[in-house]
């Protein structure tokens, strides 16, 4: 396994990644997220998902009041447009970050990438403690580690399909037992593997910090982890030059979303202008080695079939902006094309 990528179809040379967006969602269930609306709209009643022009601007603001919203299962064909869309605009590679507890389905993201021709990397592990399994208390670190590894050398979901990535492992704020649990036997998971590890942590500031100590104690390489989220973590340029210092990729990965109120936490989203701000930041403090991007799409209303921005607006419109912004395109290449293929390769 040692110096491959391992996609869904199988084993691939660094060299053929090319441009990568390193954290999405193709067939998941996000209805852990789903909320009672806070808000009050009559004619949105009972209504769970219904793209009318009347209801867009409420499902762009409120996108977790919509439960069918949350669901991607049944939109292949869509995924299967997007994707084709993705490579005619220069896209190669993206690692889909669905894990157990969220819906993940590896024979749909096997035809997914064969019919459109995108490398795909799945991924293993557990998400957020309110997605783990019931049994998940008496489950010892053993069997998850046991699990993982499964799924990365035998393969996922009772197929052959083999995952190459560990995550998005999912932590809280603060971090549950389990959660570290899980993130333990991730680290071990990685060390017997090789395989790359990315990180889905809680919405606080000393978040990932804690997260980067407990993969270290249990063995992990952090310097082959992708830290998730950075965009509603981090508000200010010293706190992400601080956590850089600790060696893992930077991910700022909610590219096209440009609505301030955010639902699951207490945080003011940025848009996409400030993200290339604070990335051009870090880039000038000398971590262009270490920057990856993406847009973490997790809901219909983001994809073009909806009205959304879909897969291709990093390269479509945000990497213009980058360029635009002083950001050369040796480091717009580093970020979309050698830093991915740096963390994706098994060690």
């Amino acid at each position: 396994m040692k110096g491959k990528i391992q996609t869904v179809c199988g084993w691939i040379d660094p060299a053929s990644l090319g441009k990568t967006l390193t954290h999405e969602h193709l067939v998941a269930d996000f209805s852990c997220y789903w909320s009672e609306p806070s808000w009050h709209a009559p004619h949105l009643d009972n209504v769970s998902f219904t793209m009318d022009p009347e209801n867009l601007g409420f499902i762009k603001q409120y996108p977790y009041n919509f439960l069918e919203n949350l669901n991607f299962h049944g939109e292949e064909n869509h995924m299967v447009e997007e994707l084709n869309f993705f490579r005619q605009n220069g896209g190669s590679s993206i690692v889909e970050c669905t894990t157990l507890g969220i819906s993940r389905d590896v024979g749909k993201l096997k035809k997914i990438s064969m019919a459109t021709g995108v490398n795909v990397v799945c991924g293993t592990g557990y998400y957020t403690a309110n997605t783990h399994p019931s049994n998940m208390d008496s489950l010892t670190q053993e069997q998850l580690v046991s699990t993982m590894v499964n799924d990365i050398t035998r393969g996922a979901d009772g197929t052959d399909v083999r995952c190459g990535v560990i995550g998005e492992i999912g932590c809280s704020w603060p971090i549950t037992d389990n959660e570290r649990k899980v993130l333990q036997a991730a680290a071990i998971a990685q060390s017997e593997t090789g395989c790359p590890v990315i990180i889905h942590p809680g919405t606080h500031t000393d978040s990932p910090a804690e997260i980067i100590r407990i993969l270290q104690e249990a063995g992990g390489d952090v310097g082959a982890t992708v830290m998730s989220h950075l965009d509603c973590t981090f508000f200010e340029t010293e706190d992400v030059l601080e956590f850089a210092s600790l060696g893992s990729y930077l991910e700022w990965d909610f590219f096209g979303v440009e609505v301030s109120h955010c639902q699951w936490a207490d945080i003011d989203m940025p848009n996409d202008a400030m993200r290339i701000k604070m990335i051009r930041q870090v880039l000038e403090e000398g971590h262009a080695d270490k920057v990856v991007i993406s847009h973490d799409v997790d809901t219909k209303h983001r994809l073009m079939h909806y009205g959304g921005h879909g897969y291709s607006h990093i390269l479509l419109n945000v990497v213009p902006m980058m360029l635009n912004r002083g950001i050369s395109q040796e480091d717009i290449n580093k970020i979309l094309v050698e830093n991915p293929k740096q963390w994706l390769v098994f060690k």
